[in-house]
């Protein structure tokens, strides 16, 4: 099988707000778009941010959560979350034996995260010793 692509579909009630925020906060360019999804270059991949219209996911009441978070490596962290916290946004930055990272969620309530790439890179390098 060859692959010629891979992405992710996050779908989301706020649309326009989060189109905003992957656009500005995370300087992500659009590949193409419409009035009910934007599809972005994320690093690499593509990131397509879609209108929620599944009915279950509409109700207000709903329980259902996503577990899902979007990781994107970068080499400084500490200044990517000082960055955004500028912007105002709430950043949960951390600094553990394994790396740095800095969790923070969009509009939606969606999980992104940045960690470093250098100890990222270090772990697969330790693992195939």
């Amino acid at each position: 099988m060859k692959i010629e692509r891979t992405g992710l579909i996050l779908y989301v009630k706020a649309y326009k707000k989060c189109v905003t925020f992957y656009a500005e906060m995370l300087s992500l360019s659009i590949l193409f778009q419409n009035e009910e999804l934007t599809c972005f270059d994320c690093f690499g991949t593509y990131l397509m941010v879609e209108k929620e219209d599944r009915l279950e996911y509409l109700e207000e009441d709903s329980k259902l959560k996503n577990y899902s978070c979007l990781r994107i490596n970068v080499a400084d962290v500490k200044t990517i979350s000082e960055k955004l916290k500028k912007q105002n946004i709430k950043v949960d930055y951390q600094e553990h034996s394994w790396g740095k990272v800095a969790k923070f969620k969009d509009p939606e309530g969606n999980l992104i995260a940045f960690k470093d790439e250098e100890s990222f890179a270090n772990q697969i390098k330790d693992y195939n010793k």
